[in-house]
């Protein structure tokens, strides 16, 4: 039977602060290079959602101790060349960056291990990643999908013009030019989410960056260090996109990571006329973060395209939402890598949100959306794909009836508390 979760607001008012879970995508580095890295690593304000544990529980197969107490994280390893054989599968679950990450980092092992994942991961291509790794001599069987063989040895280095800006196949790269013969370089037309070149620097890589390009010293012995997780603005931009369509709405994101290359969704609400103002701003070793205030205002459609698309591609889904409630035509183009993630998320946020009245078309590589447009309730598929999850409880807000969402769970993936946060902001009243 499928689980049903109704969310209803009758006269919503989004007013309040908020700080939201660790950014996933950091979380998942962090991770990764504490138990890459000798020594001890600690983190703080890890996100404890379900694809993030799936990379706990693969480095924990591989012999690194890793203790959690909340969103508190502490490594013990003995470094990439000390790992131990793994005696299982390591399952990456339903997480696409898990898979292709650990693709790199086993690649540049010392150790066989079969990669597996769940039935949606296991459709999700991984030919992009494993082909610049192949091409540096990595030993890769089983194809194009899940679940692939992996055989760790000496790399060498490669130089490898990205087809497609995926922050996921640079990492991986980059990963595995840790352990090549030489300089392994990458490079992009436009720079996707930098948190990898960030963070190997924390840890005490041989890294550098020109332009578009990221080039790593192989041999590289990383050391143990400390990591604070700012909050994930991927999770921010749901309630960010709440505020700025509920009449009257202002809510700040307390210590929200603003890294230059996630912060699209900022641009894209300033630019449709949303309010937002930058509180405070700090500027540590590894990511930026700080305070944003988000308030209503009268919004309309724009063109997204182009550069800004790698800033915010997942946030398209909610910015389609937003789109339903701006006046004139919104049209997001360039942005077919939309196609490839948890589910073909043009084609469900395109579908999901017709049921509910709104004017919307999808394109080869992008939506064009017609608004301002009244949306009433109805049943929406989660497709297990938590923005599209969250997309429909944010749409509650502002239909006339009840949005009954199939299969909520999968938003713990990576905002576990979601539905408590939309509960206390949209019925927080405050005295004027």
């Amino acid at each position: 039977m499928t689980e049903l979760k109704t969310v209803k607001f009758d006269k919503p008012v989004i007013k309040g602060s908020i700080k939201v879970p660790g950014d996933k995508s950091i979380s998942h580095r962090a991770i990764m290079l504490g138990s890459i890295a000798e020594g001890r690593t600690s983190i703080k304000g890890f996100l404890d959602g379900e694809d993030c544990l799936r990379t706990v529980d693969i480095f924990k197969q591989l012999g690194v101790t890793i203790e959690r107490m909340g969103t508190n994280v502490v490594i013990d390893s003995p470094g990439l060349r000390n790992w131990r054989q793994p005696a299982v599968d390591l399952y990456a679950g339903n997480s696409g960056t898990t898979a292709r990450l650990m693709l790199g980092i086993l690649s540049a092992s010392e150790i066989e291990s079969v990669l597996t994942g769940d039935d949606s991961l296991s459709k999700r291509p991984m030919k992009r990643v494993t082909g610049p790794l192949e091409l540096m001599g990595a030993s890769i069987k089983g194809g194009d999908l899940l679940p692939l063989t992996i055989t760790g040895g000496k790399l060498q280095s490669i130089e490898y013009d990205m087809p497609v800006e995926s922050a996921q196949v640079k990492s991986a790269i980059l990963f595995a030019g840790l352990n090549a013969e030489g300089d392994t370089t990458v490079t992009e037309t436009t720079i996707s989410r930098d948190h990898t070149e960030r963070m190997l620097k924390q840890f005490g890589a041989d890294i550098s960056q020109q332009g578009t390009s990221s080039t790593i010293r192989g041999g590289s012995v990383l050391t143990g260090t400390d990591v604070t997780v700012p909050g994930d603005i991927s999770s921010a931009a749901f309630f960010m996109v709440a505020a700025a369509i509920v009449e009257g709405g202002t809510c700040d994101f307390i210590d929200v990571g603003l890294n230059p290359t996630r912060t699209g969704i900022i641009e894209v609400l300033r630019q449709m006329g949303a309010q937002v103002e930058l509180l405070e701003q700090t500027d540590e070793v590894g990511e930026p973060y700080g305070r944003i205030r988000v308030s209503h205002s009268s919004i309309h459609g724009i063109e997204i395209g182009g550069d800004i698309i790698p800033t915010l591609i997942d946030e398209l889904p909610v910015i389609a939402l937003l789109a339903t409630q701006a006046k004139g035509k919104t049209i997001i183009k360039d942005a077919a890598e939309l196609r490839v993630k948890e589910t073909d998320r043009i084609a469900a946020v395109t579908t999901e949100l017709t049921k509910l009245g709104a004017r919307i078309e999808a394109t080869e590589d992008g939506m064009i959306i017609e608004g301002p447009t009244p949306l009433t309730g109805g049943t929406l598929k989660s497709y297990g794909d938590h923005r599209l999850g969250m997309m429909a409880a944010i749409a509650s807000l502002v239909s006339e009836g009840a949005i009954h969402i199939e299969d909520p769970s999968c938003i713990a993936i990576s905002y576990p508390n979601f539905f408590e946060h939309l509960e206390e902001l949209a019925l927080t009243t405050y005295e004027e």
